[in-house]
């Protein structure tokens, strides 16, 4: 790292606090503080959202696992298989109940339909899994800084987390959502400066594609099915079990819909949601090939090769940084790795705080605080949760596999059970309270099994298989004691004249839209689909290279 370099990054980070400092200025109120105002455009939307899911894990560990993982490869296109499946789901589904009800967090939806335990439970379980997660996520960039500058690794978790507490504490949501819009632009210019130059070095796409392992562009396994031969990348575990992931992902995750009711209609949200369905995929295949050439360049020069080490492949991009790429260039791809990484921890600390703010103080400990105590609270909650995931993240190191691995299996013990959750909530009559209770936990136990008793099991279906166990459990248990009285205002109103035709069709009611749209929703739903099907035409296009 060169003067230049530091430079570079300290100027960056300087600028987020800046940021956060003077967006947080005029906000007065938690609806503010955590919705923006409810003011939010849907294309902002949109990007934050993307940014957040596609950060810096995905930055350091696709291009990694496409490169060097035993058994990795193109098969990483497969995660967006089910990406447009669950998003039209989403958008037909869960949106028009949530801006029904108009939530702060999306949990109060659940005692809005069941009780307030219900809504306890499974606030307090995304509270949990989130805050490990985000633990891991700090890690992962301590991984990079400390590969790269050589700091130790505890002050890079320590310096990287406060300020990313810092600017999200002062901004809010604001902060959050424009800060990675910023960061997004910053994330792409970093793929391609890495992809070019290591093309660069390698002299051309004949060098290329006879270089990579054939194996390598193996994008579909169509014969692995994950149920017991120890593939966790086939076909039908990623389109399966990726469709529940990222269902309960985007749809019952409080860091990822926070920003759909942060806009001011359903039909903002669905836009927002929309473009993420589109957009991701071209993104993730830049990553991928940025992988595909780094692992090109690695395989050309021994001596960067021995400086990965065997156990951490995840260094590959980081160590690529500092190896291969000019003074001035690596600070900027550094600020592209720490931008990532920042847009998906200020997202998930926002979402915490509005979770424990609403689900937890002001339902039980002061439901008679004034908007200014509130306020208050809010920001100190942030700050609470930033403290507990930079500890989180000294524990991080003791998962196995790569780092988005362990985010993932994390996440997939929580995800399935908790989007039945919604689904019995929303789409039947009888389910109580009891049996939503009973069957979440027993889907829990379910997916605990299968990870301690089923290694070969890919971990992929635990969203499936978790979500499944939990239906039938509740709303088996639910016909025994069924819900005395269900609000109809929680319940799923499929009355596709009146709530699909407003979006791209007609004049919304939201108060900051500049013009109608042109597009009706179904056809944009059915776009979505076919879209998949191009996705799964271009991997395999790819793999009939190999």
């Amino acid at each position: 790292m060169t003067p230049w370099d530091w430079l570079v990054v300290g100027g960056y980070l300087l600028a987020l606090l800046v940021l956060g400092r003077f967006l947080g200025r005029r906000q007065t109120s938690i609806e503010d503080y955590y919705l923006s105002g409810r003011r939010l455009r849907w294309w902002s939307a949109g990007l934050s959202t993307m940014a957040t899911q596609l950060g810096a894990v995905s930055f350091i560990s696709a291009p990694a696992f496409v490169a060097l993982r035993p058994g990795g490869g193109l098969v990483w296109l497969g995660y967006e298989f089910a990406v447009p499946l669950a998003l039209v789901f989403l958008m037909s589904v869960f949106l028009p109940v949530y801006h029904r009800n108009r939530v702060l967090s999306i949990y109060e939806y659940l005692e809005r339909r069941f009780d307030a335990s219900t809504r306890t439970m499974v606030s307090l379980m995304f509270q949990v899994s989130r805050a490990l997660a985000s633990g891991v996520t700090i890690f992962a960039l301590a991984i990079v800084l400390s590969a790269t500058i050589g700091i130790p690794l505890w002050a890079t978790i320590l310096m990287t987390g406060l300020i990313t507490v810092l600017y999200d504490a002062w901004g809010g949501m604001k902060a959050v959502v424009y800060s990675d819009i910023l960061q997004m632009g910053i994330l792409g210019l970093g793929i391609l400066l890495c992809g070019l130059e290591a093309y660069r070095f390698i002299g051309g796409w004949a060098a290329v594609w006879s270089a990579i392992p054939r194996e390598r562009l193996e994008a579909i396994r169509w014969t692995a099915h994950g149920l017991g031969d120890g593939e966790d990348f086939g076909f039908w575990p990623l389109l399966i079990g990726g469709f529940f992931l990222y269902a309960s992902y985007y749809g019952c995750d409080q860091s990822q819909m926070q920003r759909e009711i942060s806009v001011g209609h359903v039909d903002e949200g669905r836009r927002s949601l929309w473009l993420n369905g589109i957009a991701r995929f071209p993104l993730v295949l830049a990553y991928c090939f940025m992988g595909l050439l780094i692992g090109v360049y690695t395989s050309q020069h021994p001596e960067f090769a021995a400086r990965i080490p065997q156990d951490r492949v995840d260094y590959l991009v980081p160590l690529f940084i500092v190896y291969a790429l000019p003074p001035g260039v690596t600070g900027l791809i550094l600020i592209a790795i720490l931008a990532a990484a920042m847009s998906s921890l200020d997202s998930a600390l926002n979402s915490l705080s509005a979770a424990t703010m609403r689900d937890v103080y002001q339902r039980y400990v002061n439901p008679r605080a004034t908007e200014r105590e509130l306020f208050l609270w809010s920001k100190r909650f942030t700050i609470m949760w930033g403290l507990l995931c930079i500890a989180f993240a000294f524990l991080a190191g003791r998962l196995s596999g790569t780092v988005i691995e362990a985010i993932n299996k994390i996440g997939s013990v929580f995800y399935g059970p908790i989007l039945a959750a919604f689904l019995l909530g929303m789409l039947t009559r009888r389910t109580s309270g009891l049996g939503v209770k009973v069957g979440v936990l027993m889907g829990i136990a379910a997916n605990l099994f299968l990870w301690l008793e089923c290694p070969r099991v890919s971990w992929l279906w635990w969203n499936a298989i978790g979500c499944g166990v939990a239906v039938l459990v509740g709303y088996g248990l639910s016909l025994w004691r069924p819900a005395k009285v269900v609000p109809p205002e929680t319940l799923w109103q499929p009355d596709l004249s009146r709530e699909h035709r407003g979006a791209f069709g007609q004049t919304s009611h939201a108060p900051h839209l500049g013009h109608p749209s042109v597009t009706n929703w179904r056809a944009r739903y059915v776009g979505l689909i076919l879209y998949t099907l191009l996705m799964i035409g271009i991997a395999g296009g790819i793999a009939s290279l190999a």
